[in-house]
């Protein structure tokens, strides 16, 4: 199952890579995960392994410095190592930009702060935030489309049917102004940062 950190991440992760590599060997990678995995870059960040794979026959062992460099460009990867209580710094623009609008939405912060202690079905989350459904549906989408929810278990309903429950992927969020640009310090939950495959390939 795709986790919700490596979605969070994969749009910039692949623009770092066209600025790192160039738009032609971007399109070599794209095509040769093509071949081998029948995926394309976006989707390859997501399962890591085999963007990593593809990175290794194009580079050999000088991958795991291409890697680092890409993911620098979006995380601070010294900051991040010497956090020990799941904090990472998103420096990207885009990534900050996510998460400004989330919490500038009155619906989609409410949204985020009813989920963050503990999941519950999309349905409860609504109901407590008094959102219509078709909006509310269409925003808690848009939250876990972009990363910052993720689902964390089941419920049964009254018919026997497993509904999904979502919680967001953080317990806490700082964002600061640093000239000029937003930096975003986002503490995670240990489900994301344990299960992304983006994290565990590139050592933070």
């Amino acid at each position: 199952m795709m986790h919700s950190l490596d979605n969070l991440l994969a749009p910039s992760l692949r623009k770092s890579i066209e600025e790192n590599l160039g738009k032609p060997a971007l399109n070599k990678i794209e095509q040769r995960l093509m071949e081998r995995h029948g995926i394309g870059v976006i989707q390859a960040i997501k399962d890591f392994y085999k963007l990593d794979s593809v990175l290794r026959e194009f580079y050999g062992a000088g991958a795991d410095g291409l890697e680092t460099k890409i993911l620098r460009n979006i995380i601070d990867l010294n900051q991040s190592k010497q956090s020990f209580d799941n904090w990472i710094v998103l420096e990207d623009q885009r990534l900050a930009k996510i998460f400004l609008e989330s919490f500038a939405d009155d619906d989609k912060r409410n949204i985020l702060e009813v989920s963050m202690d503990e999941p519950l079905p999309i349905s409860d989350i609504l109901l407590t935030c008094k959102i219509p459904q078709t909006s509310g549906y269409r925003k808690i989408n848009y939250l876990i489309e972009n990363g910052l929810s993720m689902v964390n278990g089941f419920t049964m309903s009254a018919d026997g049917k497993k509904i999904q429950k979502y919680q967001t992927i953080f317990n806490n969020i700082k964002m600061n102004i640093e000239r000029k640009n937003i930096v975003v310090q986002v503490q995670l939950k240990k489900n994301p940062l344990v299960g992304s495959s983006i994290l565990q390939v590139i050592q933070c």
